[in-house]
């Protein structure tokens, strides 16, 4: 557990404690944090508070939401999880499924919880085995599946003669360099956000035949295959310069901001569609193609350009009514609900029995869906895996401040930074 999450269990309100269902009988009130789906905290709750409307209206059950930064939301599960105080019901990243189900805190949805939210054949296979540690049941249930995809402004290329995505790195670095002009930069990221960090550390660790964790579980950060994984992704802005150094601050999503409004050419990016399209950015303004890969297969590089991303909604083991939280579970993973949410956020249903509706047969969504079929790959399910994120993030995310201010990002840099994240994974 970090130690912010410890300072926040001091201080975190009791949200979900406001339920009088139960024995008490009454108008029954769950609490639910999200997670930061769309363009804004205000845009996801503009899309969420009709269905929760439609839910309430169907059930009697009145759900109160919260929309968390992803920024806030490990640290803030983590701390409800060990206070016993917080949401009933809440979203987590898939990754972090094995971490947070190590806690004790929250519902294992067994074969009969689950077939009391329709049935575990319901769900995607690969998405429900992202759900918990194997050979236990799972500590959540799909919401939403997403993957990693390069997306680029159309005109930006044509204007510089680009006539196709990059499919390498350096191609990327290449036609970077020549939309980088002006108030232009050829790509944004985010920076300061430690879980996208983390995300791009495991995919470019794959490709550069790295693990973060050996057969046992024991954490392998600094090897020379993460170090040059981590300096190839933080070099985009400390020596290929195609990165406008402002986006070493970035942790909410600014990046896609910076895309939608012209800022940036390219864009590494789950599901972003919907988050363009709330800032005005039409469809057929940008492409989507597969996140590349180096134009040499470094020794022992897997051909994985994404992690299995994807999230998952948890109940609380404290909630006072996991009745109606199984119930808020079950409409959430509804035909109709998987439908309705994946099309807003362009991201593809959890459950399989929708796969083929119209909402998921745009360029964007056969993109994502290829990629998860073919060349994603689960981050480790491992009890300790969400604090490799939080110390690997946050190593990257004083890797990008030093490009930033102009201090040079050496292999000797890297690594120091990754050996003391090991250190501390073990603290």
């Amino acid at each position: 557990m970090t130690a912010a999450a410890v300072m926040l269990a001091a201080s975190i309100t009791a949200c979900g404690d406001d339920s009088d269902g139960g024995s008490g009988g009454g108008a029954k009130t769950l609490t639910y944090w999200a997670s930061n789906q769309g363009s804004s905290l205000e845009f996801d709750k503009q899309t969420l508070q009709p269905e929760l409307d439609k839910f309430e209206q169907q059930t009697g059950i009145k759900v109160n939401v919260e929309v968390v930064p992803w920024s806030d939301l490990l640290n803030r599960l983590l701390a409800a999880a060990t206070s016993g105080q917080g949401p009933d019901v809440v979203n987590i990243g898939n990754t972090w499924s094995a971490s947070l189900q190590a806690t004790g805190a929250f519902l294992p949805f067994d074969d009969a919880t689950l077939d009391a939210v329709g049935g575990k054949d319901r769900f995607v296979p690969a998405a429900l085995a992202a759900a918990g540690a194997p050979g236990q049941p799972p500590t959540a249930v799909p919401l939403y599946s997403l993957a990693y995809a390069l997306y680029y402004n159309k005109k930006m290329f044509a204007d510089a003669g680009i006539a196709a995505p990059p499919t390498t790195w350096e191609e990327l670095v290449t036609v970077g360099k020549k939309l980088t002009t002006g108030q232009q930069w050829g790509l944004a990221v985010e920076g300061a956000n430690i879980a996208e960090n983390s995300h791009h550390a495991f995919a470019f660790g794959q490709q550069w035949g790295g693990e973060w964790f050996d057969a046992s579980g024991k954490p392998t950060f600094d090897t020379p295959q993460n170090v040059a994984a981590v300096k190839r992704y933080i070099d985009f802005m400390a020596v290929d310069k195609i990165v406008n150094p402002s986006n070493a601050e970035y942790a909410q999503n600014q990046s896609v901001s910076d895309f939608a409004n012209g800022k940036a050419a390219m864009l590494l990016w789950q599901a972003a569609g919907s988050a363009f399209k709330a800032q005005g950015m039409a469809p057929d303004t940008y492409g989507v193609a597969p996140v590349p890969f180096p134009a040499t297969t470094p020794a022992g590089g897997k051909k994985v350009n994404s992690m299995v991303a994807g999230i998952n909604i948890a109940i609380f083991k404290h909630t006072k009514d996991k009745d109606a939280a199984l119930e808020f579970v079950k409409f959430m993973t509804s035909d109709a609900e998987q439908v309705q949410l994946n099309k807003t956020y362009g991201s593809l249903p959890s459950v399989t029995t929708v796969a083929s509706d119209a909402a998921f047969q745009a360029e964007e969504q056969k993109v994502l869906a290829s990629v998860l079929a073919t060349s994603a790959a689960p981050l480790p399910q491992v009890a300790e895996e969400s604090k490799f994120e939080t110390l690997v993030g946050t190593a990257m995310k004083d890797l990008f401040a030093d490009a930033a201010s102009g201090k040079p990002v050496t292999e000797a840099a890297v690594k120091e930074k990754l050996s003391d994240a090991q250190q501390q994974m073990g603290s």
